[in-house]
Order: structure tokens, then C-alpha cells, then sequence
């Protein structure tokens, strides 16, 4: 039996599906995709109120193989429903952005939230990594490089015309030889952008970017 506070929200949300599901199998003459996925989320649900707390193995491939069928779109930007895709775009309101960012990132969340758009990226991310990068837009690099990402060249680190140029470069680099690679957590994405050990890292300065990253990331995902 579940005893946590949702109990009663979840058993009236549960009571609700059920009705509705009937009403549909009354009036609908085949089953449609929408009503698989309908019939597999309650399914869970159900599961859940009678007590098993284990989560119903074949949720997680039922569910996602309905959503690649319904907008085969999402399945080609490798979105699913675990924690990875939510380093995927999702909205955010610029001014979020602008309440925590300083020096040379202060007031450019709009750029943040542009970059994000054009490669598919949470702009949550790009902000963190540039936030850990440069120090909150402080770093030698961000000041006289316009360099807010650590991105290298063949002769070091990159110079940019702009903010926006070295964002938008970034965005461009993670997108493709990251997420686009299958590294879609940030600890992924740390192993092979500031891997530990790097001859260019006599400091060990990697070895605190994913924890780093992940604490500007999680603070702008609340």
C-alpha cells in the first residue's frame, strides 16, 4: 500500500484515468498509438497503487518506442525519458539566466537561450559551462579572449571577436561531438572535455569541472 503524502492525489488521478480510459474504449473502434501510451502509463500507475513498488520493466522501452512512432523527430534528436534528455533545449526565460551570470556573461542569457535553440541544447548547460569555465564571466581568458567555454585551437585557447561568437562555437562543439556522440550526461560530457590527467591541465583544474558544472547546472534547473 502506498503511504506517502501523494496517496490521495495519486489514487484520484488514478480513478480519473480509469473513467476516462472506459468512456474511450466505448466510443473508439481500434486502438490508436495515443491510446497505447495512455493504456501504458495507467497500467504503471495501477501497478504502483496495488504496492509494487518496482518500476514495471517494459514501461521504459514501451513508452519511448510510442513517442519515436508518434514524432519521429524526437527519436532522431536522441530524446527520452530519463535524466540525459533534459540536456536537450528546453525554454528558459533569458532574465533566469541574467539573475546569476557577472562580468563578461553578465546580461547575455538571450544569447544563451538562442545558442540552446539553434543546436538543441538545454541552455541551462551552456551556461553552466561557461559559468565554471570563467569563474562567472571573471577569467583571464573570458576578459581578454572573449573565451568562455576553454575551447582550444592549434596555438591554445581561442579568440573570438565576441561573447556571443565563443557561445555560439561552444554550443556548436557540444552538440556535435558530444550530445551528437551519445554523450549525453554531464559526466560524459566531463570525461572527454576536461578529461582528468590532460597534459594541458598541469594544475588538475579537471578534475573539479564535473562537479563544477553540475552544481551551476542543478542551481539553474530549480
Amino acid at each position: 500500500m502506498i503511504t506517502s503524502d501523494n496517496w490521495f492525489t495519486q489514487t484520484m488521478l488514478i480513478n480519473t484515468l480509469s473513467r476516462t480510459e472506459n468512456l474511450r474504449s466505448q466510443v473508439a473502434g481500434k486502438t490508436t498509438v495515443g491510446d497505447n501510451l495512455f493504456a501504458a502509463i495507467l497500467n504503471q500507475l495501477l501497478l504502483q497503487q496495488d504496492g509494487q513498488s518496482k518500476v514495471n520493466p517494459q514501461i521504459n522501452t514501451v513508452i519511448p518506442n510510442i513517442i519515436s512512432t508518434v514524432d519521429p523527430y524526437m527519436s532522431n534528436q536522441n530524446m527520452s525519458l530519463d535524466v540525459n534528455g533534459s540536456l536537450h533545449f528546453q525554454l528558459m526565460e533569458p532574465e533566469k539566466l541574467n539573475q546569476v551570470l557577472d562580468g563578461k556573461l553578465k546580461g547575455i542569457g538571450e544569447v544563451f537561450v538562442r545558442a540552446g535553440k539553434r543546436y538543441n541544447i538545454n541552455p541551462a548547460l551552456l551556461t553552466a559551462i561557461a559559468q565554471h569555465e570563467t569563474g562567472n564571466g571573471k577569467s583571464r581568458a573570458a576578459i581578454e579572449k572573449n573565451n568562455v567555454a576553454g575551447m582550444m585551437g592549434v596555438n591554445g585557447l581561442k579568440s573570438y571577436s565576441s561573447i556571443e561568437d565563443s557561445i555560439m562555437d561552444m554550443a556548436r562543439n557540444l552538440s556535435k561531438n558530444y550530445l551528437g556522440q551519445g554523450l549525453t550526461s554531464i559526466s560524459k560530457i566531463g570525461a572527454k572535455y576536461a578529461p582528468i590527467g590532460a597534459d594541458n591541465d598541469p594544475s588538475g583544474l579537471n578534475n573539479h569541472w564535473v562537479v563544477g558544472v553540475t552544481k551551476f547546472f542543478d542551481s539553474l534547473s530549480v
